[in-house]
Parts: structure tokens; C-alpha cells; sequence
């Protein structure tokens, strides 16, 4: 087992990686003071709780807790406010008090839409995340929760920082080839932002990774979750530097609510959207091995690099004016200035990235 610490004061948390946690999971619960009093929920959704709620019910119960549970349709279409208030009122039903706990059980729509549950309820009660895909190693990390509005993605949350992330490589065998390209756009980003050498080991492994392979998964697992803790750890409300962890979400964001939230996954968009962060690098000076190594890794990694025919320019823009990067009539972006390293330029022309969006269209 691997473990790492989000340094946040009276609000630190630990990160647990390895294989067969969920076995134990009671333990972890006992030894971070989830109540054995409070009653306590697990929210997740269609897909996975075939696979992991009934076990983990069964465990929790045998060590003493009590349990309730709530499946959500699987999909982004869940975290809306509509759902909030039906969750809610499960808690209720269930008798969660303040000293309860909501465990996120699932990928990363579930853990956003749980810990919005958890950071609203009765003002604030505990969670813990049980990531159960690859792509949510980025959103369990840090305490970003939140439901969508039609307009904009993530327009309608909170910070609320788990209790601990518990992540049980096991759950990841059973993801399909598709959802596993794109939880890895997310491992890939933390080495653009950060790690220029971790970078160059995820293009070599690429093979290994997209195999499910269990010591190069843990490895790059734990990486890109460092990542995301010294970040978190250095900006807990995005002041400054966490901004960089959206490198590729600007434009990503805006694919996916032009595309429904549904024909494109988020690793899918944000892999798109780093392209086109590469491609505005070349513009504020970054060498063209910037851009290439980016598609390339990418690439190796099963992820589209070229925005379909059929995506409306002007409605990826609009999609854009609705982004929390858009203020003050300037548009923020993360650019690659090498592998490794970003800086956020919050002096973007529209112009620029309509002209990039296009072009997007024209990769090879």
C-alpha cells in the first residue's frame, strides 16, 4: 500500500492506494473516527454498485456501523440540483444527523455530487472518497465538489476536504478500455503541469498502463495524486497555483457542454483541451517539442488529439464565456511553457482561441 498526506493544517487528510482495501475499509473508518453512533451513507451509482455496494454494506454492518445507501443514475447528468435535493432527502429518510458521514463510492461525477451532499448537509458533515475509476485520482483529491447548471459545468459547489480517500486498485479491473484511456488524460496532465520525467515514464509505459497493469497503475496513481496534494496543500481555494491543475479544461470543459455531457467523456475533452493549450504555448513562446510530446503521449494513450467535424466553433466559444476561468472580460488559460511546467496567462484574445478551436479541427 502506498500512502501520501494532503498537507492542510487541521484539515490534512490521507490518501490510501493499493489492492484490497475495500476489505478493510472498516478499519480505515475506525482509525479516522467515522461514528459508529451516526448513521452513514453511501452514495453511488448504476454501474458500480453491482460490483462494490452490497460487499461493502455487508462489511460496514459486520464492524458496527450503521448504513444506508442511495444509487444515482451513472453519468454527468446526475450532479444537478434536482439530485441534490433527492439525496438530501434520503439523508433525511435515513436519519444522517451532524456527526454522520457520506462515503463517495464511484468515479469522479459520483464523489462531486456526494461531497456537494456532504459539504450542504446540515451545514457541513463528513465524507470520504472510494475512487473507483481512474479519472477521479484527480477529482477525489483536493475537496472541489459540485453539481452542473445547463450553462456551465461545476458552476454550483463548494471546498469541503474528505476525511480520507480510499483507493482500491482492485475496483479499477472491471472499467472498460474507453473509460480507462480517459482517466489517464488526467495522469498524463499531472506530468505536463509538473514532472517533465514522469511525463516521459507515462509514454513509456503507456502499454502497461492501459493493460491495468497493478504496479504501474499504483505507481502512476500515486504520482499524479502527489501532484494534486502539493498543489492542494500550496492553494486550497485556487488563489494562484491550483489553477494550473486545469490545464486543457477550458476549452475541455466547453466540449463537453456542447457535446450534452455525453458524447465525449472528460478525459476525452480535456485531452482535446490540452492540445489546444499546447498549440497557445507556441503563441507566448513555448518550443514546438511542447506541442508534440503532449499529442504524443496523449496519443499513446488512446486519446483523442482532433475535435470532430460536426463540433459549432461558436458554440465552444459561448460555452466558454460561461466558464469560472472567464472574468472580468479576459479569458484565462493554462499554457504549457515545457514539459513540466505552466504558467496561467489571463490575457488570452478571444480571437487566438477561436483560431485554435478551428484548428482543432485540422489535427492529424
Amino acid at each position: 500500500m502506498r500512502e501520501l498526506k494532503v498537507e492542510l493544517g487541521e484539515r490534512s487528510y490521507p490518501i490510501y492506494i493499493g489492492e484490497g482495501l475495500l476489505q478493510d475499509a472498516a478499519t480505515f473508518f475506525k482509525n479516522h473516527q467515522i461514528s459508529l453512533k451516526s448513521p452513514l451513507m453511501i452514495i453511488t451509482d448504476e454501474r458500480v454498485a453491482p460490483h462494490y455496494l452490497e460487499p461493502l454494506e455487508n462489511h460496514l454492518r459486520d464492524a458496527g456501523f450503521t448504513v444506508a445507501n442511495a444509487v444515482v443514475p451513472a453519468g454527468e447528468s446526475s450532479k444537478s440540483l434536482t439530485m441534490l435535493e433527492g439525496l438530501v432527502t434520503k439523508a433525511l429518510e435515513a436519519g444522517l444527523d451532524r456527526k454522520s458521514t457520506i462515503v463517495a463510492l464511484g468515479g469522479g461525477v459520483v464523489g462531486d455530487l456526494a461531497g456537494f451532499v456532504a459539504a450542504s448537509y446540515m451545514r457541513g458533515v463528513k465524507f470520504v472518497q472510494i475512487p473507483t475509476t481512474i479519472l477521479a485520482h484527480d477529482s477525489s483529491v483536493g475537496g472541489k465538489v459540485a453539481v452542473n447548471h445547463p450553462l456551465a459545468k461545476n458552476i454550483i459547489g463548494a471546498f469541503h476536504q474528505p476525511e480520507m480517500v480510499l483507493y482500491d486498485l482492485n475496483t479499477l479491473q472491471s472499467l472498460p478500455p474507453r473509460e480507462v484511456s480517459a482517466g489517464l488524460s488526467e495522469v498524463v496532465k499531472h506530468g505536463l503541469i509538473w514532472d517533465a520525467e514522469f511525463t516521459a515514464w507515462c509514454e513509456d509505459n503507456a502499454e502497461r498502463l492501459l493493460a491495468l497493469e497493478p504496479d504501474a497503475l499504483g505507481y502512476a496513481l500515486y504520482k499524479g495524486c502527489s501532484v494534486k496534494a502539493a498543489v492542494v496543500s500550496k492553494d486550497e481555494r485556487e488563489n494562484d497555483l491550483r489553477a494550473i491543475l486545469n490545464l486543457g479544461h477550458t476549452i475541455g470543459h466547453a466540449l463537453e457542454a456542447v457535446a450534452g455531457y455525453g458524447e465525449l467523456l472528460h478525459g476525452e475533452a480535456i485531452s482535446i483541451g490540452m492540445i489546444g493549450s499546447a498549440r497557445l504555448g507556441l503563441r507566448y513562446g513555448a518550443s514546438e517539442e511542447v506541442y508534440t510530446t503532449t499529442k504524443r503521449v496523449l496519443s499513446k494513450m488512446g486519446l483523442p488529439v482532433k475535435l470532430a467535424e460536426h463540433f459549432d466553433v461558436e458554440a465552444i466559444m459561448d460555452a466558454m464565456m460561461h466558464d469560472k476561468k472567464f472574468s472580468e472580460s479576459t479569458m484565462v488559460f493554462v499554457v504549457p511553457t515545457e514539459i513540466g511546467k505552466v504558467e496561467i496567462k489571463k490575457d488570452v484574445q478571444a480571437a487566438w482561441v477561436r483560431e485554435i478551436v478551428e484548428q482543432l479541427k485540422l489535427e492529424a
